[in-house]
């Protein structure tokens, strides 16, 4: 039996990009990245985040910032797979958010777990190599996030925004290379982490070619096809059907 959508010629990536683009889906983005958080609050307002709080609070931030980073990551990849256009429209979103986590894990640690003792605080930075790439991984994000308005694109010029941003999979990979160092042996979540990134970072830089040219904005298939050949001199021109196909085509 024919797909009835498929019948009445709906493109379902059309109906996704509407969806993206109406103006309750950035709201609601928006309120689902704040799950997480409000949830590890219940938690530990409820007593049940375990014998150690902080410390679960401070892990549970920090998974969130680099689980909001890859996902960032991801859209442009799943925009040239899918052709949905508009998932670009919630990159610069979730890479705050990833910043907002990545920020809400330090303020737990120097706030509730070290209670603003910078010297303990510079000697763990110093001392614990984790903590070291955590940090750069910070400083990183803060300069994307700083630089991530409209405003700061026009005066730092696009070339060298971009060339910034790149700078994006460099936070990830620090992100990822912290969990690995953070955990005790070699556990397979750190790792599912670090290889998501690097696939990541490999779809950037070799993207895959489909065969197929995809309109960024409309998420549709553009065909190439060869213009017909102009009649010569005095010749009447070669009979075409409506849609421009040729007859002898068609037999």
């Amino acid at each position: 039996m024919a797909n009835p959508t498929a019948a009445a010629g709906v493109d379902p990536r059309a109906g996704a990009n509407a969806a993206l683009a109406s103006r309750w889906a950035k709201p609601a983005v928006f309120t689902l990245c704040l799950v997480p958080l409000v949830w590890t609050m219940w938690l530990a307002y409820t007593g049940e985040l375990g014998a150690e709080p902080v410390l679960e609070s401070v892990k549970a931030s920090g998974l969130w910032a680099l689980r909001f980073l890859l996902i960032a990551l991801a859209l442009t990849p799943l925009r040239m797979l899918t052709g949905v256009a508009g998932l670009a429209r919630f990159r610069r979103m979730l890479g705050l958010f990833a910043f907002f986590y990545a920020t809400v894990h330090l303020s737990t640690y120097i706030g509730l777990d070290q209670f603003f003792d910078w010297a303990a605080i510079w000697k763990d930075i110093v001392k614990r190599p984790y903590i070291t790439v955590g940090m750069g991984g910070f400083l990183i994000l803060t300069a994307l996030a700083a630089t991530s308005t409209d405003g700061m694109v026009k005066r730092l010029g696009g070339q060298r925004w971009r060339a910034l941003h790149r700078c994006v999979f460099v936070a990830g990979l620090a992100g990822c290379l912290h969990f690995i160092m953070l955990v005790k042996g070699w556990q397979t979540a750190p790792l599912v982490y670090a290889l998501i990134c690097i696939g990541l970072l490999a779809f950037r830089r070799w993207p895959i070619r489909l065969g197929r040219r995809k309109d960024p904005q409309a998420g549709r298939v553009s065909v190439r096809t060869r213009p017909a050949a102009a009649p010569r001199s005095g010749e009447a021109p070669a009979p075409r059907f409506p849609d421009g196909s040729s007859p002898a085509r068609r037999s």
